[in-house]
């Protein structure tokens, strides 16, 4: 097990990760923007080091996190969610310094962050697809889809990233041109990338989430989440279990992200998405993305599982298997009741009136 951990991050996730390592009896750091000084994180953690910048740039620093890894003789880093979690250069350069990632390989992030290639590993594995273009696509290109799906109407999706920012579904031609330029500005505003593709609109669509633990050899799945309640594609409520899904599509969903989760010899934890379509028999579900870190929403999985997902990400990224955890992907752990969280997403009102996440 490691002896000491640098956590990347903020706020609740950082304290959260403090209380998992306190119980594993691993030491943590914790690391402060000079805007987050007297933050809740810094005093909980063991050790606190100042990151001497402000704002949300301090922590996606990855050097200089790095750095302070080393000095402080951690033998790993836990990125939380959001930041550099999701960054296969920065878990490169993490084990190029010696010092253990904890999430998914840099292959696995390279891929999963890049949408357009978790589409074609789906296809590849047989997983269901909505209709689309699986790279990034010039305004021209989208015209030319829009005018193949003009019935349904389309989506224009960010190719990095999520958290639904780059994303616009619309159904009017003359909506495209001024749709593609934003998901554009917003996907290289938050990604750093502006590409986009573009799918087929699938209406009334239920948006499940399929949670995935892997140590290299074997995967599990530990059951779904649903999030269909959504604002401009964030996320307002997910109640797990799912209480509309079928256990019939259930299995179906599961099968389809352990085919994926065992292509990729996964490793950690990992969110496979689908939206779902309970009156269509000929496509009743779809894979859309994949997230290869711990999600925000992952308590509600522990409250029906019992499963610590947080002290499972550790141990398995300190070379545990799931044999050792006592987890058996044969058997997961039926879920006990429902558990629901509720978010509060704050908005940018924009001059023009519209709403940004």
């Amino acid at each position: 097990m490691f002896k000491k951990v640098l956590i990347a991050n903020r706020g609740e996730v950082a304290l959260r990760i403090v209380r998992a390592l306190r119980d594993m009896g691993v030491a943590s750091v914790a690391v402060y923007a000079d805007d987050d000084a007297a933050a809740p994180h810094v005093t909980a953690a063991d050790e606190a080091v100042a990151l001497g910048a402000s704002g949300p740039a301090a922590y996606l620093d990855g050097a200089r996190l790095i750095a302070i890894a080393r000095n402080r003789g951690c033998d790993a880093v836990h990125p939380g969610y959001g930041f550099l979690s999701e960054r296969a250069d920065f878990a490169r350069d993490c084990a190029a310094a010696g010092v253990r990632f904890i999430g998914a390989t840099p292959e696995q992030l390279a891929l999963f962050g890049d949408k357009a290639a978790a589409r074609e590993l789906a296809h590849r594995c047989g997983v269901p697809l909505m209709p689309g273009v699986s790279h990034a696509v010039t305004l021209e290109e989208a015209r030319a889809f829009f005018a193949q799906h003009a019935a349904n109407g389309i989506v224009i999706k960010a190719v990095g990233g999520g958290g639904g920012r780059g994303m616009r579904a619309f159904e009017k031609e003359a909506d495209l041109p001024a749709a593609y330029e934003r998901c554009r500005g917003e996907a290289l505003a938050a990604f750093g990338m502006a590409d986009v593709y573009v799918e087929r609109l699938m209406r009334g669509a239920r948006h499940i989430e399929l949670q995935v633990l892997g140590d290299g050899q074997q995967v599990m799945a530990l059951g779904e989440r649903e999030c269909t309640l959504q604002r401009r594609f964030q996320k307002l409520v997910e109640i797990a279990p799912s209480p509309s899904l079928p256990d019939a599509l259930r299995a179906r969903i599961v099968e389809a992200a352990l085919t994926m989760a065992r292509e990729m010899r996964y490793e950690g934890l990992g969110t496979f998405e689908f939206l779902v379509d309970l009156e269509s028999a000929d496509l009743p579900f779809v894979f859309i993305e994949a997230n290869a870190r711990l999600q925000v929403e992952h308590t509600i999985t522990e409250a029906v599982t019992g499963v610590d997902l947080v002290q499972t990400q550790i141990a398995l990224a300190a070379g545990q298997s799931l044999a050792d955890l006592g987890l058996d992907p044969a058997a997961p752990p039926a879920p006990r009741g429902y558990a629901i969280q509720w978010r509060i997403n704050a908005e940018t009102l924009a001059a023009d009136g519209s709403a940004t996440p």
